[in-house]
């Protein structure tokens, strides 16, 4: 586990951390289309998309993450290895006649909350990452994971709990992961990321991701790492009831400790990390909550 920096007037690092993922997508085979006035029969409708994807959320099996792809007409479904072969026996059963239309895939390790530090941020028994900073009017706080902000109401800049970072100003978790501390202190709120290499990102605005695109996260425990968005929307579930949905799917690496660390591209605040599976010496999948639906809930914007 990484330590978080310290809210102080750090070169903006306090505001960038993250990690973790697997992705679900369903697809229908497409016939090929020899005109534009037929319709391809074997294309599942998104209706019958949408009823495989409630099948699969019914059916509660920890260890599993999923997306409709619209493009290929499958819902894919990346299941970790704790995830048996009785287990997706049972997801297609669940699935019925919309089986066919279930892309299964396999990652290594398993889905879990990175739980342990961006910058790294402690509170209670855990560490995360802060995400980024933001504000509403003269008011700062810092954006982080909700399965972060849930362990504890007072958050501190070092591992000793002296120095204070803020308090808990609002967290959702499970179904959403995203959770607000209020800074204590205004004058250590960085509106930078942490690049790890003693340089920062000007972070300037905030937006959605897509799929292709090239993306960077920065962490307390493994840094600063690189990748490209694999799945939108997609829903994991991390076991106990907390399945957290219209998540963005990713193969960049992460580690316990990266939770609640920025997810960008350039510029551009995209998420925050949530969860995932491997490492960052295998590789895995990693799981981000968009930053615009936080930024919405909260009334707050990146600076």
């Amino acid at each position: 586990m990484h330590r978080p920096s310290r809210p102080g007037r750090l070169p903006r690092a306090t505001r960038a951390l993250a990690v973790a993922g697997a992705l679900v997508a369903a697809s229908a085979l497409a016939a090929p289309s020899s005109s534009a006035q037929q319709p391809d029969a074997s294309r599942a409708s998104a209706a019958a998309l949408a009823t495989v994807s409630d099948a699969v959320l019914d059916a509660d099996v920890p260890g599993t993450a999923w997306y409709t792809d619209q493009t290929t007409g499958k819902v894919v479904l990346t299941a970790d290895s704790t995830v048996s072969a009785a287990d997706l026996a049972a997801l297609r059963k669940a699935a019925g006649t919309g089986a066919t239309h279930l892309e299964v895939q396999r990652t290594d390790g398993r889905f879990d909350k990175l739980i342990a530090g961006g910058q790294a941020i402690y509170a209670g028994g855990g560490r995360c990452s802060l995400g980024f900073n933001v504000r509403s009017g003269s008011t700062y706080y810092a954006l982080t994971a909700g399965h972060c902000t849930e362990i504890g109401s007072t958050w501190y800049t070092n591992s000793a709990r002296t120095t204070v970072l803020g308090t808990r100003a609002g967290s959702s978790f499970p179904g959403n992961d995203y959770g607000l501390i209020r800074h204590s202190n205004a004058s250590a709120a960085d509106g930078r990321v942490s690049l790890y290499n003693g340089t920062y990102r000007d972070i300037t605005g905030a937006g959605n991701a897509y799929v292709g695109q090239s993306v960077q996260r920065s962490g307390s425990t493994t840094g600063l790492r690189g990748g490209t968005v694999t799945g939108l929307n997609a829903t994991v579930n991390y076991g106990g009831g907390d399945i957290v949905s219209g998540l963005i799917q990713t193969n960049v690496c992460a580690e316990p400790g990266d939770s609640g660390g920025a997810l960008f591209s350039g510029t551009t605040a995209l998420g925050l990390t949530s969860g995932g599976s491997g490492n960052c010496s295998s590789g895995g999948t990693t799981f981000f909550q968009p930053v615009t639906e936080a930024l919405s809930a909260y009334g707050v914007s990146v600076f």
